[in-house]
């Protein structure tokens, strides 16, 4: 127990309990004890799970990713489309990084909400609103102008960046009837409002992780945007772990065009919508043996770099 214990202390006991690997899951978020990382406490530390960044840390020598949201190098060099001089500690490359549990909550998945609405598709973002730019919402009023038929719901608090976004989607000339705002709500209801979405719109560059698992998990397929570093490519990862590459855009213009493709087909996604629960299922995402199998085997060639001597030697989980 280190509740309450400062980062000095923290780093103490941690060499006195004689921790072999010490992982972090905070990076610089709130409550993070990066100082007590600082202070390198553990022979080998590791970073993961609070977002796909990095520590910055020198002390920090290992974080864990996936092959999606950081692409190996090939030959030829370094994978068209990753960039891993940000980071300050050597990736670790999971089979996926991501490892879901749905929440008992969640109802059963419905039907297609546009069968029910006339074609009138619903999309939807059920993100922190944090991750919803004045460029992001410009995009999504392309969207909206694509497919006429359309609406979009975007998850909010209350507050003065709503009348914002307001005065973006009509000077971007969409109708603000179509546009509508929700707030927060318990987990049950929040799961059921995925049965009125039809489709939802990743924000960018920073993606949804749990959110968008929770958005295949109710049927509801997600349009993604692939940046170049690993936080900007959290829907890639998801995606091309269940299967569904041709949902992640690598431009604007083709995430307006993906969206719009899935709007104009409602057999198309009526078949999604009944497939993506047992296509998840399916997936390395809630293989949880699997992903602890993989964990386990990063840690201990981690370990064993370590005991050879070369601390900083790259480690590959796969």
């Amino acid at each position: 127990m280190t509740l309450g214990f400062n980062d000095e202390q923290l780093a103490d006991q941690v060499r006195q309990d004689r921790i072999d690997i010490l992982v972090d899951l905070a990076m610089h978020a709130e409550g993070s004890r990066l100082l007590a990382f600082a202070r390198k406490p553990a022979p080998v530390q590791v970073t993961y799970l609070a977002y796909a960044g990095t520590t910055g840390l020198e002390t920090m020598d290992y974080r864990l990713t996936d092959q999606y949201m950081d692409p190996p190098s090939t030959s030829s060099g370094q994978a068209p489309d990753a960039d891993e001089s940000a980071y300050s500690e050597k990736s670790v490359r999971l089979k996926s990084y991501w490892c879901y549990q749905p929440r008992a909550e969640a109802p059963e998945v419905g039907q297609l909400p546009a069968l029910a609405r006339a074609g009138t598709v619903t999309f939807a973002c059920l993100n922190n609103y944090a991750k919803v730019s004045p460029k992001v919402l410009g995009v999504w009023c392309q969207v909206l102008r694509r497919v006429p038929s359309s609406r979009l719901v975007v998850y909010s608090r209350e507050g003065t960046h709503r009348q914002r976004a307001i005065d973006i989607v009509r000077a971007e000339g969409i109708d603000v009837s179509r546009f509508e705002f929700v707030g927060p709500v318990v987990t049950a209801e929040y799961f059921r409002r995925y049965l009125g979405i039809d489709v939802a719109l990743d924000p960018f560059p920073y993606p949804g992780g749990t959110t968008t698992c929770d958005a295949l998990w109710m049927g509801v397929p997600v349009v993604t945007l692939a940046g170049r570093t690993a936080v900007s490519r959290g829907g890639v990862s998801i995606l091309s772990n269940v299967g569904l590459p041709e949902l992640i855009a690598r431009s604007p213009e083709e995430y307006v065009q993906i969206a719009a493709t899935l709007a104009g087909d409602l057999p198309r996604l009526a078949g999604l919508r009944a497939g993506l629960r047992p296509r998840l299922l399916a997936s390395p995402l809630m293989d949880a043996a699997g992903f602890v199998r993989d964990v386990e085997g990063a840690f201990r060639q981690m370990w064993r770099a370590w005991c050879a001597g070369d601390a900083s030697r790259a480690v590959n989980a796969e």
